[in-house]
């Protein structure tokens, strides 16, 4: 519907124009930016879930692989307090259409064990490196669920923002432009017509006193 609060002036008719053709601008900008946030985000799914996949896998063996240590060594939490923390996690971002992507920065430790092999045995060493594998999947695995996560929802604002440019915004300029448009068209025919009748009336004024 037509802003009722616009003046039929061609002063806001130009700036009218001038406004949807910006809304316009927005639109497509807004569309172009969603595409490509949705390609992006698209390409990294399939790593998700391979990711997800690999990591459960390996889980698995893991915790099977400990059970085992468990019943042979028995409890091996002593052992497991030697592994050192990881400290060697830096995060940095990097921009996608105005959203900032995380990249992380993994300096990977050298594998080593970090208990006596006289209290280990197979069992736990395989354990040690199925979660040492698991470590370095799951920092990948953070980066491109967070990724997903941040393009997603910029995907949602970019799609809300382009829904209300197209079928709020630029309906309403357009429909402001036709009614100043049809307003000024209408006025000029009234003073074209009045102009007529003023033309009219003085000739026949002057036809009158030519008579007398």
């Amino acid at each position: 519907m037509a802003n009722k609060q616009v003046f039929p002036t061609k002063g806001n008719l130009i700036a009218t124009k001038k406004s949807n053709d910006l809304a316009h601008m927005g639109y497509e900008l807004m569309d172009r930016k969603r595409n490509i946030l949705t390609r992006e985000m698209m390409s990294l799914l399939d790593d998700v879930k391979l990711l997800r996949d690999k990591i459960t896998i390996t889980y698995q063996k893991a915790y099977y692989a400990l059970q085992q240590a468990n019943m042979s060594l028995g409890v091996i939490s002593d052992l497991v307090e030697a592994v050192p923390v990881d400290t060697g996690i830096h995060i940095s971002y990097r921009s996608v259409m105005g959203v900032e992507i995380p990249k992380i920065q993994y300096d990977k430790q050298e594998y080593k064990l970090t208990y006596g092999l006289d209290h280990a045995n197979s069992k736990l060493d395989y354990a040690y490196r199925c979660f040492y594998k698991v470590k370095e999947m799951t920092v990948i695995l953070a980066e491109v669920e967070n990724s997903v996560y941040r393009l997603a929802n910029a995907i949602r604002k970019a799609q809300k923002r382009a829904n209300a440019l197209k079928n709020i915004v630029i309906p309403d300029f357009e429909h402001n432009i036709k009614f100043i448009t049809d307003a000024l068209e209408e006025k000029e025919r009234e003073e074209f017509s009045r102009q007529k009748v003023i033309k009219a009336t003085k000739d026949r004024r002057k036809a009158e006193e030519s008579a007398t």
